[in-house]
């Protein structure tokens, strides 16, 4: 039998003020249509040592950020109130874009034998993307939920849920999911 677990990424206040201001509703009606069906909540934050020497100027994503942001220390790191974790939730730091990163979210899952992943979050060509894909690899069952979802390019937005996320997994809305959990 599948256990399933959601998995709310990157949602720190910084990544929220670059989206739509009617993502965060959705976001916490997630959270709670999880918390409600006894679904096991990992949030995802990207967390990133001071001075950031843990990132390579390489790095596109992150190697051009001044280094006191996504810090331990950063406010606008921290996940917004409206979606923070609960007692006894899991909170796992990421130290790149693939909720997998610089962390042991796999132990994690693997110890609570958690087959399935229910995925929500900013960015869907960031996080969303980088996590459904290692997922699928690493022989997990992935719903990407569409509406629970945001980028700052809503057509690749579109693109990624319409046409690559179908091809890997389910794709599904968080009230069809709800109802889906209710049955």
């Amino acid at each position: 039998m599948s256990r399933t677990a959601l998995l709310l990424m990157d949602l720190q206040r910084a990544n929220l003020s670059h989206v739509a201001d009617d993502y965060l509703p959705c976001a916490v009606k997630t959270l709670e249509t999880a918390r409600a069906a006894g679904v096991p909540v990992i949030h995802i934050a990207v967390q990133l040592r001071d001075g950031h020497v843990d990132v390579h100027p390489r790095n596109r994503m992150f190697g051009s950020l001044p280094g006191h942001l996504f810090t331990a220390d950063d406010p606008h790191g921290a996940i917004h109130d409206d979606v923070a974790p609960a007692d006894g939730e899991v909170v796992v730091v990421k130290n790149r874009v693939s909720a997998f990163a610089g962390n042991n979210l796999r132990q994690l899952l693997d110890a609570q034998d958690i087959t399935h992943l229910v995925l929500a979050g900013i960015a869907t060509s960031g996080v969303v993307l980088s996590t459904a894909l290692q997922a699928v690899d690493l022989d997990y069952a992935v719903t990407v939920l569409s509406d629970a979802c945001a980028d700052r390019d809503p057509a690749l937005h579109d693109t990624l849920i319409n046409d690559v996320f179908t091809r890997r997994g389910e794709v599904t809305t968080v009230a069809e999911w709800a109802k889906s959990l209710a049955a």
